[in-house]
């Protein structure tokens, strides 16, 4: 039967010999392939990104299709505040390894666009566990992936005090914690920040940190949201309606890929996400940023896609990472409209 065949996963050298084979048969096969890692185990996922990143072109959604969709997230929201990331500074609650990649990435924005060192960058960042606040006093118990963020401050036990400590401007939620962001916290993010910046990013809906509604009437209206799941929006008493945004890696994953292929890149570096999450941050309108989206309609996914391509496939081949293909003219968003899978007429 089905049961009687079943084995045990692999684990330890068997597991990580079968992926190493599997790997070197396909650039053997077919040199320009992309391998996208999907649904791995998060210490199983960042160990082989790091060991395959720089040898074939391949990704992983779940760590830098996260890390992307909220960096743009949150370029879109200082849009609508007028401020720069420079300015911000993030708490993480939540410190798996997919949180510390979106940390990593927030990290390397600083030192690309604003000229920080990776060590100072890191310092802007912040992250809770389920101990409390990651900081240098905890070094001895701390994982491996969550030592670059310990930083050298006091320790507090729970998340209300460190916002009251350390007075976030962005507060983002990969906990798994329903009701974590309470409305004490809601409220004392606003009391330090006039537009407080809450993305509680856990799926699915009944594990996210708050509701949208939560976020809104705490924050007397003056959120700034995404959430990973869907959350219906709020009209107000005057009338006006305002809209949960969702960070969704859809956004990002296949304008990547299918800008990777289209370049046979051979690697696709971290800065490939930063080039992504900051296009995809300036596609909505001043108007939609005020009513709450932060991203484009999901209806113009197509159009969206073309532009995060065009920025990456230019990244691609300007920095040595890819070909200039064949038949490209004078513009890449034509190139890679073109590229897309068109329905066939009947």
């Amino acid at each position: 039967t089905r049961q009687q065949r079943r084995h045990k996963r692999a684990v330890g050298h068997a597991y990580f010999s079968f992926v190493d084979e599997f790997v070197r048969a396909l650039k053997a096969w077919q040199p320009n392939l992309l391998l996208q890692f999907e649904d791995f185990g998060n210490h199983t996922a960042f160990m082989l990104l790091n060991k395959y990143r720089n040898q074939l072109c391949c990704f992983n959604d779940d760590i830098q299709g996260t890390a992307a969709i909220t960096l743009s997230g949150i370029l879109a929201a200082l849009r609508l505040k007028g401020e720069s990331l420079a300015d911000q500074k993030v708490l993480f609650y939540g410190a798996g390894e997919a949180g510390v990649g979106c940390g990593e990435l927030i990290a390397l924005a600083l030192s690309t666009w604003h000229g920080y060192s990776m060590v100072e960058a890191r310092k802007r960042i912040l992250f809770m566990d389920s101990k409390g606040l990651v900081c240098k006093s905890r070094l001895d118990t701390l994982q491996e992936h969550k030592i670059s963020f310990a930083h050298d401050m006091d320790y507090v036990p729970d998340l209300l005090s460190a916002v009251k400590l350390h007075r976030p401007t962005v507060l983002i939620g990969l906990s798994t914690q329903r009701g974590a962001f309470t409305q004490d916290v809601i409220r004392e993010m606003r009391a330090h920040c006039e537009r407080p910046v809450l993305f509680p990013l856990s799926n699915p809906t009944h594990k996210a940190e708050c509701t949208y509604e939560e976020a809104f009437m705490g924050s007397s209206g003056k959120v700034i949201f995404a959430s990973g799941s869907p959350f219906l929006p709020i009209t107000t008493s005057n009338g006006e309606t305002f809209y949960p945004a969702q960070a969704n890696n859809a956004y990002i994953f296949p304008a990547v890929g299918h800008a990777a292929v289209i370049c046979k890149a051979k690697t696709i570096p971290e800065e490939v996400f930063l080039e992504a999450a900051r296009t995809l941050s300036e596609l909505s309108s001043y108007s939609d940023l005020e009513h709450g989206r932060l991203f484009p309609s999901f209806s113009e996914i197509r159009s969206v896609s073309s532009k995060i391509m065009a920025r990456v496939c230019k990244y691609l081949c300007e920095n040595g990472y890819g070909e200039i293909p064949e038949g490209l003219k004078d513009s890449w968003l034509e190139f890679t409209s073109g590229s897309m899978y068109q329905t066939p007429k009947l």
